[in-house]
């Protein structure tokens, strides 16, 4: 019966958020390179009429990328969107969407002036109805056509530059499959030759707010299928954990009792199919994943290479991480030390912050742990536990911003990877998000975490964390700092009672002594599983 009322608002409601917008997947689109749709509520191009936004010229970032992709001019993301559209929709003041017809991410209202906070749960602390809604709104997502957008087959090249549009229609939980998918695949250099160093949501800056982007738009979309705009995603609690407490037909499902590799047949999940998981197929094919299905969702957590993930992270782990200051270091890649980012992507160890590839740390240990689909980068996402886990390392992204409340400038402007730079657009959304955009705390987004909604005093603990972590850099040099003034103090104190007692000898006129005081006061789950 749930699934029956579902289904029934899928079709007042019109989802809005993805890949390439379906009105804009024509010729005529491509070859003029625009994609300015027309707002319906007043039918003029981005609601310019109602002034919600304008269709205007795409500015890209002309900052300096680092070394890893030493080609031009060969891959489709390069400078997104430009390849496909130059002109977009510049929506004004707080409008969002391919088109300006939606609130930005924290506001919802008729003119998008009402703020709004919601907050994710840790999904054992949902009820049993709450539970059964979330996975049934899963399934409906996995069985449900998206309205407006479709998926690219075929490379701008393989589409005749814009000529022959090749798209296809694809289920809403597979849209975000694909997206991830498409971010992170081989570039493709024809012939048999691909660039495997290549992931624009991957191994750089742009690993944490490029999947923050992620979970809002796949919120939003359950949100408008479903018509419940109060859901949120869960989150798993994945700390000191001794196996997969998910991992049951209550939840995100059971092991099979024949075959360990597969879902428990009492698990909706069980009748799954994965896309996008054959990346060699694709690249010597040199063609994309069309979304072909590939078989049932595969899992057997806790049977992986035990060398390279002995276990699932501590708590230890997750609080060393977020000592670190630096939000990004060194080469900006998977071999950064110190890096906030790269220790807890997975790539440094979580007891040094020191880079080694041969380990999968805290987000790649879950992934790498999960030992199927949930292994293999591109097609990760096929697993619904994926959103359980990143909804969870985003709470850690979280707790640090809050802890060390880094300025915009902390994230790098130039000279990071492909894509990853702060101003770069993130592939492959439409409408565009830059980078830097989701460098901010998750409440100016519109969201919270249950278990970060915290008692005043460790708010105010937290709010003097970084003064003292500062305090704790310079100690050495405020105790020098402080020795010194003592002496200083002493020889002035002297000085001011010997011309005191010169004074009183001399005449029978005291006068008085004014003092002045002044105050003075910074893969694998690598690159291949």
């Amino acid at each position: 019966m749930l699934l029956f009322a579902l289904g029934f608002l899928l079709i007042v409601l019109q989802p809005s958020t993805g890949q390439f917008p379906r009105v804009c997947a024509n010729m005529q689109s491509l070859l003029s390179k625009e994609c300015c749709p027309p707002w319906d509520g007043d039918g003029s191009p981005c609601g310019e009429l109602s002034s919600r936004g304008s269709c205007q010229n795409i500015l890209l970032s002309q900052a300096p990328l680092g070394p890893q992709f030493p080609f031009s001019g060969v891959d489709d993301r390069e400078d997104w969107p430009s390849v496909f559209y130059n002109r977009t929709c510049r929506c004004e003041g707080n409008f969002m969407g391919f088109s300006c017809g939606e609130c930005k991410f924290g506001f919802s209202g008729l003119n998008c002036t009402e703020r709004q906070v919601k907050t994710r749960r840790n999904i054992f602390q949902l009820t049993a109805s709450e539970k059964n809604k979330f996975l049934a709104y899963l399934n409906l997502a996995k069985n449900i056509p998206s309205q407006d957008y479709v998926i690219a087959t075929g490379t701008f090249t393989q589409m005749k530059n814009g000529s022959n549009p090749m798209f296809r229609d694809i289920n809403v939980y597979d849209l975000f499959v694909w997206m991830h998918y498409y971010a992170s695949r081989d570039t493709l250099l024809g012939g048999s030759n691909v660039w495997r160093d290549i992931d624009f949501a991957h191994e750089a800056p742009g690993f944490l707010p490029w999947h923050r982007v992620f979970l809002l738009m796949w919120e939003r979309q359950i949100q408008r299928i479903t018509g419940d705009e109060n859901f949120t995603i869960p989150y798993w609690d994945w700390r000191d954990a001794e196996d997969c407490e998910v991992c049951n037909d209550e939840y995100m499902g059971g092991r099979h009792p024949i075959n360990p590799n597969l879902l428990s047949l009492a698990s909706i999940f069980s009748s799954w199919q994965v896309i996008c998981t054959r990346s060699e197929e694709y690249n010597s094919q040199q063609a994309l994943c069309n979304a072909t299905s590939e078989g049932p969702i595969r899992r057997n957590p806790g049977n992986n290479d035990k060398s390279r993930t002995p276990r699932l992270p501590s708590s230890a782990d997750v609080e060393f991480c977020l000592s670190l200051t630096q939000y990004e270091s060194g080469p900006m890649d998977k071999m950064a030390n110190y890096s906030f980012r790269n220790t807890l992507e997975g790539f440094a160890d979580p007891q040094t912050a020191i880079s080694n590839p041969a380990q999968s740390g805290l987000h790649n240990a879950l992934h790498i742990y999960m030992n199927g689909s949930m292994s293999q980068v591109q097609g990760s996402a096929n697993d619904p536990i994926f959103l359980l886990h990143h909804a969870f390392v985003d709470s850690i992204f979280e707790r640090w911003l809050r802890r060390h409340r880094p300025m915009l400038e902390v994230y790098p402007a130039a000279n990071a990877p492909i894509g990853h730079n702060r101003e770069n657009y993130m592939v492959p959304f439409i409408p565009l998000y830059r980078n830097g955009e989701f460098f901010k705390p998750s409440r100016e987004l519109g969201y919270d975490y249950e278990y970060l909604q915290e008692p005043a005093l460790q708010s105010f603990q937290d709010f003097l964390t970084p003064y003292l972590q500062q305090a704790r850099q310079i100690w050495a040099w405020l105790v020098g700092a402080a020795v010194f003034g003592g002496i200083v103090t002493a020889v002035l104190t002297g000085l001011i009672r010997a011309c005191r007692k010169k004074k009183e000898g001399t005449s029978s006129e005291i006068q008085p002594l004014l003092i002045e005081s002044e105050d003075y006061n910074n893969l694998t789950y690598q690159s291949n599983f």
